[in-house]
């Protein structure tokens, strides 16, 4: 899986691109939450999920993960273009009520 990240306008965007996976997991975790660590003068993150082939339950706890991790830097989280799959398995987990979809 690869992720890049930019800031524009006080965002952070970042963006998967690939299969999120339990093999692919644990990098990721570390990836992003050292972005979020380099970026907490910003006032929102997200997520895009335009890019990810394939999400199974251990992207329902990555994402999770992520949002607690900026809560307690009182940074609001949401995700932004997930595809037709991924946004199954997240409106039927329940993580919209935690997460919003960017507008």
């Amino acid at each position: 899986m690869k992720i890049t990240e930019s800031v524009a306008h006080g965002t952070l965007y970042i963006k998967l691109i690939g299969e999120m996976d339990e093999y692919s997991a644990q990098s990721i975790r570390e990836k992003c939450d050292d972005i979020i660590e380099k970026n907490t003068a910003v006032s929102r993150i997200i997520i895009n999920l335009a890019d990810v082939a394939f999400m199974d339950s251990t992207g329902i706890g990555f994402l999770i993960g992520r949002y607690k991790k900026a809560a307690r830097l009182g940074i609001p989280v949401s995700v932004e273009a997930p595809n037709l799959a991924a946004d199954k398995i997240l409106n039927l987990s329940g993580i919209y009520t935690l997460i919003p979809k960017a507008e």
